[in-house]
């Protein structure tokens, strides 16, 4: 089995610092360095295919612009990538979502597929008109998706739950084929959920040990609903020809953090209801010298950034390794960034993809297969 790569659509702007952001925190003034327009995306989704990345995650949250308006807009500019929707189950009704999602699916050739984000900030949940607290959020997800695909599956639905109820609710035209769902969390609640509706399960990039920790988990919880799930990782990556290379441009990312914004920003995240943020903050503690958690994985993005905060950095043999390594506990896909998105593109498309590929672990999945050799006529 090939693994997955998808990219990272930059919507909150791109630059060649880390744009902060996320978890209730605002984009940091970098976002403005290369704005997220069409056009930009677009050069950016091209790039993504042709590397051999099968989709893009699109973030969800104030800080950002819309995922799916955005998605939209991207997909005619492109051909192929597929596009990872983030979106939050309590914004939208699941019957709409579920026809948003057919929709797309029809416009785009089949490339949707869908992040569900319960949303682990109640003071950003309240600004969009939620006030559920995190466990009931969690509920709703749970009715939310138990409706959306018995809709996808051409099923009449009636359900008066906890905190979603509809009628005779019914779907014109289903999707086909139908999104896979993709769906991340640290919690009791959020394994539940996971175990139940979703079809990939994500973790952020935390050291090896604690991701076996997980897969493991939410293994034993889809076994006894007698599910199995698929298992992706999501991190940034600073890979270059040489080591050296590769720690010297994390070391200079780490040189443009402003001390005042990385108290301001880890003041913001400590505050989050996220388990996944607090495990990610406890990766580094806001210190500076102690950044490299497992060999080639770094926590240094973490410090101004919320959500993913961790890259794997070193040359492209090494990140293929730290790669294997996850591969081994169980990961097959592998949701990457890197500032900025459009040049480490190509850093980790031309430089640990093809070194992935002799070792069988990855083949391109737009490669067109080789022509047949011609037939040469023997002479009468």
């Amino acid at each position: 089995m090939s693994l997955t790569f998808h990219w990272f659509l930059p919507t909150n702007g791109d630059s060649r610092h880390v744009v902060g952001g996320g978890h209730g925190t605002p984009a940091t003034a970098s976002g403005r360095d290369r704005p997220p327009t069409v056009a930009y995306l677009s050069q950016i989704a091209r790039a993504a295919e042709d590397l051999g990345f099968v989709g893009a995650l699109t973030p969800t949250g104030a800080w950002c612009e819309d995922a799916w308006l955005t998605t939209a807009m991207v997909s005619q500019q492109s051909e192929r990538l597929k596009f990872l929707v983030a979106f939050r189950p309590g914004f939208v009704s699941p019957t709409l979502a579920a026809q948003m999602a057919s929709t797309f699916q029809r416009q785009t050739g089949g490339r949707l597929l869908l992040n569900a984000v319960t949303g682990g900030e109640s003071h950003e949940q309240r600004a969009y008109g939620d006030f559920l607290d995190k466990d009931a959020r969690y509920r709703r997800t749970g009715e939310f998706l138990q409706i959306v695909r018995e809709l996808w599956e051409g099923k009449t639905v009636d359900l008066a739950g906890e905190h979603l109820q509809v009628e005779d609710a019914r779907l014109a035209r289903v999707p086909d084929p139908v999104p896979e769902i993709y769906f991340g969390g640290s919690s009791p609640a959020a394994g539940e959920v996971a175990a139940r509706y979703v079809d990939v399960y994500l973790t952020w990039g935390e050291p090896p040990a604690q991701v076996a920790e997980k897969i493991a988990w939410i293994r034993g919880l889809a076994a006894k609903q007698g599910r199995t799930l698929r298992f992706g990782i999501r991190l940034h990556v600073i890979t270059r020809d040489t080591s050296e290379q590769a720690w010297a441009e994390a070391h200079r990312l780490l040189d443009g953090f402003d001390p005042e914004t990385v108290k301001s920003v880890q003041a913001g995240l400590a505050r989050s209801e996220s388990e996944g943020q607090q495990r990610m903050l406890a990766l580094h503690g806001g210190a500076r010298d102690r950044l490299e958690i497992h060999p080639n994985l770094w926590a240094g993005i973490g410090l101004v950034r919320g959500g993913a905060g961790t890259a794997l950095v070193g040359s492209h043999e090494e990140v293929a390794e730290r790669i294997a390594e996850y591969h081994r506990l169980g990961i097959d896909e592998f949701v990457l960034s890197g500032y900025p998105h459009l040049e480490e593109a190509y850093w980790f498309g031309e430089g640990v993809l093809p070194r992935l590929a002799a070792q069988g672990l990855w083949r391109h999945p737009f490669a067109k297969p080789a022509a047949p050799a011609a037939q040469v006529p023997f002479a009468s």
